[in-house]
């Protein structure tokens, strides 16, 4: 679908920002933007429980066209309502990316290269794209330095969600508890094991959304 720039007004009930816009059809579409999503969480860091904020969020969210994807991210360990919403945000519509290897270079999240002759050489990462969207996978990689459990209250907040997309937020908290584990005792840096577990994670980000249905 093409992508339409959206424009931007202020809500007078709220003081949130709004997008209003169309998205491959006549029908407009109403949805807060990153923007929007960033001033509501901040207002409520600090004055209330992370629970609390995220309740914000959904409710702010609830018309979103994007919102099932929303929903369907919190299956991820470390993702919680307003790191999903923010992160969807930015990215809009997975269907773009081909692969999940796209995603993480839009995010900026691959190592750069250069190459001599037949010698590749990695380097540090590209940072490339869209920096808040990056921030979110790094922070939510944050919990996987625990190991994996099956009690986690994400898994109790996925329990309405669809087997299929239920399986890959258990495969996605397996593996990266292990990666973060291995990376770790590898006596690798952390802002690099962070930058590995956050480009592995928006893998899942990618596999989850597209597996998720918008509505028409």
């Amino acid at each position: 679908a093409k992508i339409i720039p959206l424009r931007t007004r202020r809500s007078s009930t709220r003081g949130l920002p709004w997008d209003f816009g169309k998205q491959g059809s006549s029908r407009a579409i109403c949805a807060p933007s990153s923007r929007g999503i960033k001033h509501l969480a901040r207002r409520q860091t600090g004055r209330k429980t992370a629970t609390t904020s995220d309740k914000a969020i959904e409710e702010a969210i609830s018309t979103w066209r994007f919102a099932p994807v929303v929903d369907a991210l919190r299956a991820l360990r470390g993702v919680s309502a307003t790191v999903a919403a923010t992160v969807v945000a930015e990215i809009g519509d997975t269907a773009r990316f081909g692969n999940p290897r796209q995603l993480m270079a839009w995010l900026g999240l691959v190592p750069g290269e250069s190459s001599s002759g037949s010698t590749t050489r990695r380097g540090r990462l590209t940072r490339t794209g869209n920096a808040l969207a990056r921030t979110m996978p790094v922070e939510a990689g944050w919990s996987y330095r625990h190991p994996s459990r099956e009690g986690q209250p994400f898994l109790k907040r996925s329990a309405h969600l669809p087997r299929e997309i239920r399986d890959i937020g258990w495969k996605a908290q397996t593996r990266l508890c292990m990666r973060f584990r291995h990376l770790s005792n590898a006596g690798k840096p952390q802002p690099r094991v962070l930058a590995a577990i956050a480009r592995e994670l928006a893998g899942f980000i990618w596999d989850i959304a597209r597996k998720t249905p918008l509505p028409g």
